[in-house]
């Protein structure tokens, strides 16, 4: 489609890079910017432009050219848009664009290779959206069998991707098809009974599908075919039922002490999972599990890592309690066709399948709203709500596997919500390596506020924080400056009015890039929280730490949406939309076709603000405010007519209306009663429309919650296995009370745990199938840094593939202090080196020369960041004088002196552990 992002440049009337040589006699002024339908979903392809008549030119009566030509908008075309078609041996040609004369063009190549060719349209060097495209050339003669189509090399999930099969003259044989990919994927087929046959098939999720046509038990030329499906716009809810087992364990353990304890189930094949415990109605702990196996299983229950009283125990299955995903049974036609805008039912009757978790997801062109009733009694009842009509995909599984039939293809018909979705995509480039002792500059974009509200801290690898400082280069566009002292990953704290700003704390990485991808890009800014209608709404981007890419900007809603882009080619950018319906907008951000973190995002656009824009806060509070106690500030409405209303919103998205009382003609008092610690918002509206600044953010609570100073560790952030509990820590200390929420994404759910240790909490948990998982980790609602973690998996297959899985659990954490917390000292951070690949040179390791000054070098370039210790010690104690000077990058010389002769031993440590060939021995 030409998209109207393009049509905005339009209206900007931005210089004509073209020339028109050719036609300078008679111009007619066509500023058009032009992109390529995408791939991955039906539209009507439209061309807008702009139009300037001139007045007739002179000419002559020999002059034939006495008429406006009519292929001026192909001329158009060929002189801003390239295309070119790279064959398979790698040369580049060039194909033909014709101009239709009915709004479209069309490319023609005539090709010189068989195989796989790609054609790249591009715009301004970038390439347009699709592009570039793959398409397969043949030389087959006629007699062999052949096959083409759009569906041999892209599609979209949950819409049917078509090829056709050509057997004409190919003689008798048998024909056979299949598609692999991420999901199973229905075939139909139809004989158009003239040679040809028309093939169709149904993927229910993204990823590479590889599609195999034989003919005769041999491949066809070109089988196997790869075709990239897509998610575009998809949406996807899910819900999850939980079924378990209860069995009392004997003794009697406090409340105190449950929070304290963790408990896992191991299984007789092996696999061992984490298990829930709980208070039971007589008094004593019990523990709660979902059997996956018959036979004798292993309970254990620790404290701190220690077995308690009686642990481990022992708990029978019998074959009755194992769910058996075949032994559920699921009725109703809501699983075959479905209506927008209603609610479609199917009943779920588990009474003879055991014990098990019922996971339900359903993915389609809108965000289904699901109900779920259980009745109590093993069955339930459950109802979707889509928006939208289309073909909808539900993956119902039970105890981890797919019930019978599952994932369901559902055509959904009806009247849809007549939403508009405008999409950019712009190429992001990988930014440059920053070394240690460089500049480095981190920016964001906040209109409407002063500089003097803002602070900056870096804090390095190695624990060591610092102040940074904060330039305003433009209105509104600020930079952070700091200079690193080593490599490796720093976090950058940006508050406003000590409150982190959206996308706080950031990940800075000096050096190579140790991880790239979409759960490394950020966004934040007040166009991701709100907007109004008809007014710029403005947000973030920040792409530096997940390498290069594709960035695609989508904008959903009530009303088409104009996008502005700005790259500040350092990593970051600024994004702007205009809408021009107030209502909900869905604002997707993908980056190499993944959703980053938090995306898609969900955006009220309200109406004009129209005299709510005359409103005034006054005597707002300055700092914090204590929870549990009123707390209150003036409105002014300076002769605006309407109504005024509020509300503040807690961390735990509780909200609770503020009381309004009129003090004067003009003059309200806005009171509110904060209940939880954190960070609150007061959303303040007039006739239904925020007033300016609203809503307004204020921190409740003494405690200085910061998820800055929460990092996450252990082996269950690296490389896991299937069917095997791994763990991590996460290190709360110092951060304050809040509330930490883990989150796990991934081909499977798995069975989670969070326990108190001394240092913060941890996590546990057991991955039952292979694959990418993203653990994101937040405190008060705000990522620590690093999250979302890409984790990778290998192993058996423990449990039947589906949709993505998500797991979760959330725990009001306590405040914790480090050792050194409450005594005079400073607290050492936490290194990161390895002795062994310091080198070490000079004399001064093996001989030394009274009187004089010894010396010898280290370089520690790759050994990480750590404490170099040096002692020397002789016949009659330690000697005079030791000098060590650190010249630069971990570079470092030493120096000593000695007055006695005999042998001395020379001692080196990085930290804790001895460099290469320490202790030496030294003769004097």
């Amino acid at each position: 489609m030409w998209s109207d992002d393009e049509d905005q440049h339009c209206r900007r009337r931005e210089p004509i890079v073209e020339t028109w040589e050719e036609y300078s006699r008679v111009y007619r002024s066509f500023e058009r910017f032009m992109t390529i339908s995408e791939h991955d979903r039906k539209e009507t392809v439209r061309v807008f432009f702009i139009e300037q008549d001139v007045p007739p030119p002179e000419h002559s009566e020999n002059d034939p050219l006495d008429f406006v030509p009519t292929n001026m908008l192909a001329a158009l075309f060929l002189h801003s848009h390239k295309a070119e078609v790279r064959m398979p041996s790698g040369e580049v040609d060039m194909p033909v664009i014709d101009d239709n004369h009915d709004g479209t063009v069309s490319i023609r190549y005539n090709p010189k290779e068989e195989g796989i060719h790609e054609l790249a349209v591009k715009y301004n060097g970038e390439h347009v959206q699709g592009s570039p495209f793959k398409f397969h050339v043949d030389s087959i003669s006629s007699g062999y069998v052949t096959a083409y189509g759009p569906g041999l090399t892209h599609g979209v999930t949950g819409e049917p991707a078509q090829f056709t099969i050509s057997t004409k003259g190919a003689g008798a044989g048998g024909l056979q098809m299949a598609v692999e990919g991420p999901s199973k994927a229905d075939i139909t087929y139809h004989d158009n009974k003239d040679g040809t046959v028309s093939v169709s098939y149904l993927p229910t999720a993204p990823g590479e599908y590889k599609i195999t046509v034989r003919f005769g038990d041999k491949h066809i030329k070109g089988s196997p075919y790869f075709a990239k499906i897509t998610g575009e716009g998809r949406k996807r809810n899910q819900i999850s039922v939980g079924s378990c087992s209860e069995v009392t364990l004997p003794g009697v353990i406090s409340d105190q002490d449950l929070r304290s304890l963790n408990a896992s189930i191991q299984a007789p094949s092996g696999l061992e999972e984490p298990c829930f415990l709980k208070r039971m109605p007589t008094g004593n702990i019990g523990i709660s599990f979902t059997p996956r196996e018959v036979g004798e299983h292993t309970v254990s229950v620790k404290r701190l890592g220690k077995h308690i009283a009686n642990s481990p125990f022992k708990v029978n299955v019998c074959e009755r309690e194992v769910g058996d995903a075949k032994k559920v049974i699921v009725t109703g036609n809501a699983l075959k066709e479905g209506q927008t805008h209603s609610e479609n039912v199917f009943s779920v009757d588990t009474r003879n399948a055991g014990y098990g978790g019922l996971s339900l997801s359903i993915e389609g062109p809108s965000k289904a709203e699901i109900q779920c009733t259980d009745k109590d009694d093993g069955t339930l009842n459950i109802s979707y709500k889509p928006t939208e009509p289309g073909y909808y995909i539900v993956n119902l599984k039970f105890a981890d596997h797919h019930v019978n039939g599952s994932p369901f293809t559902v055509k959904v018909s009806g009247e849809g919500t007549n939403r508009q979705r405008e999409k950019i995509q712009r190429q992001r480039e990988a930014v440059p390596v920053t070394e240690v002792g460089s500049q480095c500059k981190l920016t964001f974009k906040m209109p409407g506020i002063t500089s003097f509200d803002l602070s900056a801290t870096v804090t390095s690898p190695g624990g060591v924080t610092e102040d940074a400082e904060i330039q305003e280069i433009e209105d509104g566009l600020y930079a952070v400056h700091f200079v690193p002292k080593e490599l490796g990953v720093h976090t950058v704290s940006v508050k406003y009015k000590q409150i982190h700003i959206p996308g706080s704390p950031f990940q800075f990485t000096v050096g190579p890039l140790k991880d790239t991808g979409a759960h490394l890009v950020k966004a934040g800014g007040p166009g991701l929280e709100h907007g109004e209608q008809g007014v710029p709404c403005e947000f973030n981007v920040w792409t530096r730490e997940a390498g290069g890419g594709t960035l695609a900007i989508s904008v959903e809603g009530p009303s088409k949406a104009e996008i502005e882009f700005k790259d500040r080619k350092d990593g970051s950018c600024d994004v702007a939309y205009v809408v021009s319906e107030p209502g909900d907008y869905r604002i997707g951000l993908k980056f190499n076709d993944r959703h980053i973190p938090d995306s898609p995002f969900k955006v009220y656009v309200s109406p004009a603000m129209g005299e709510a824009h005359k409103l005034e806060i006054a005597q707002f509070p300055s700092g914090p405010v204590q929870a549990d106690k009123p707390a209150q500030f003036m409105v002014r409405k300076n002769g605006a007519k309407g109504d005024l209303d509020a509300k503040v919103v807690a961390p735990s998205n509780n909200e609770d209306d503020c009381f309004i009382q009129l003090i004067d003609q003009d003059q309200y008092s806005v009171r509110f009663y904060p209940r939880e610690n954190g960070i609150h918002a007061i959303h303040v509206k007039f006739n239904g429309v925020h007033i300016p600044g609203s809503p307004y953010r204020i921190k409740v609570g003494k405690d200085d919650v910061d998820p800055a100073a929460v990092h996450a560790s252990g082996k269950g952030l690296g490389d896991i296995k299937t069917g095997e509990k791994t763990d991590l820590i996460i290190d709360t200390c110092n951060a304050g009370a809040g509330t930490l929420a883990v989150t796990i994404d991934g081909p499977s759910k798995v069975a989670m745990d969070c326990t108190e240790v001394e240092e913060g909490y941890k996590v546990r948990y057991t991955p039952l199938l292979a694959g990418h998982y993203y653990m994101t980790i937040k405190y008060n609602q705000m990522h620590i840094v690093g999250s979302p973690f890409k984790i990778y998996c290998t192993g058996d297959k423990l449990a039947e593939e589906g949709g993505q899985e998500t797991s979760s659990v959330v725990v009001e954490t306590v405040a914790k202090v480090s050792k050194g917390g409450n005594r005079a000292g400073v607290i050492l951070p936490i290194f990161k080196s390895d002795a062994s690949k310091i080198v070490s040179k000079g004399m001064g390791l093996k001989k030394a020369y009274l009187g004089k000054q010894n010396q010898f070098a280290l370089n520690a370039g790759d050994a990480g960041n750590n404490i170099l210790f040096v002692g020397i010690y002789g016949p009659k104690g330690p000697c005079d004088e030791v000098f060590i000077k650190h010249t630069g990058r971990n570079q470092y010389q030493v120096n000593y002196l000695v007055r006695e002769r005999g042998d001395y031993i020379l001692m080196v440590k990085w930290g804790d552990d001895h460099i290469p060939g320490s202790p030496f021995k030294v003769e004097v």
